[in-house]
């Protein structure tokens, strides 16, 4: 069995409640053609038991035979919920944006834009869609140039090579890098400080010389990042900060 903190896609969730040391737990159960081993999921989303198809793992044992775990861990979740952000998508709204907060400015103009501490979003994107796909749209394009600008800068000081860059809203992950050398990097993270930003950036071009998290691999993390621990820290502690929606979550 293994028991690991991970998000996966909530399809065929069967809803449940146990009781564990007294505390109502509710939790989903997901059969998976893919899973090799039962294991327990507990994330922002709550607490999900994934079982091997065919498999006689009774959820109920596994949840109570890992309680202490279980409810640790949703305690965690449930205290970062708390810090989730309250989105409002109306003229007025602020997000943050680079680390700083900018108010939502709805007008007649060719293209949104990001100026003197506004988000301002084009009246014609916003009739045809919404202000939140309005604003998703300006972040994603904002998130592709600050990407493709720290990538061009690091990539020839660190001698490797990539081959593109995808932009992506992956829940669990802030970025990944595939053997063929494409950039997948989460568009939120133009919301938060440009140098956490930076050091995702930096993070996934090291993977192109070191593929695992070895000591080899952070050397050269820090070879370029020196303080690279502060600003990995600053994301765990501050994630929620970067949430856009529930969909996030």
């Amino acid at each position: 069995m293994e028991a690991r903190v991970v998000a996966e896609a909530d399809q065929d969730l069967e809803a449940r409640e146990i009781t564990l040391k007294g505390m109502p737990v509710s939790y989903g159960v997901r059969r998976s053609d893919r899973a090799r081993r039962s294991r327990i999921d507990v994330d922002l989303r709550g607490v999900r038991v994934v079982v091997p198809s065919g498999s006689r793992v009774n959820p109920e044992r596994l949840l109570a035979e890992h309680a202490d775990w279980v409810l640790e861990k949703q305690a965690a979740y449930e205290a970062e919920r708390q810090r989730v952000p309250e989105r409002r998508f109306e003229p007025g709204a602020t997000f943050p944006y680079r680390g700083e907060p900018h108010e939502v400015v709805v007008e007649r103009r060719s293209a949104s834009a990001v100026e003197d501490g506004t988000l301002r979003l084009a009246r014609h994107h916003v009739v045809e869609t919404s202000i939140e796909r309005a604003l998703e749209c300006l972040f994603r394009r904002r998130a592709r140039d600050a990407f493709t600008a720290v990538a061009e800068s690091y990539a020839s000081r660190m001698a490797v090579s990539y081959d593109r860059i995808e932009v992506r809203n992956q829940r669990t992950r802030w970025g990944s890098c595939s053997s063929n050398g494409t950039l997948s990097l989460n568009w939120r993270l133009v919301l938060g400080p440009p140098d956490v930003l930076e050091y995702v950036v930096v993070h996934e071009l090291a993977h192109l010389q070191e593929s695992n998290h070895s000591a080899a691999f952070w050397s050269i993390v820090e070879e370029w990042l020196p303080d690279y621990e502060e600003r990995r820290a600053w994301l765990r502690e501050h994630r929620v900060e970067l949430v856009f929606t529930e969909e996030d979550l």
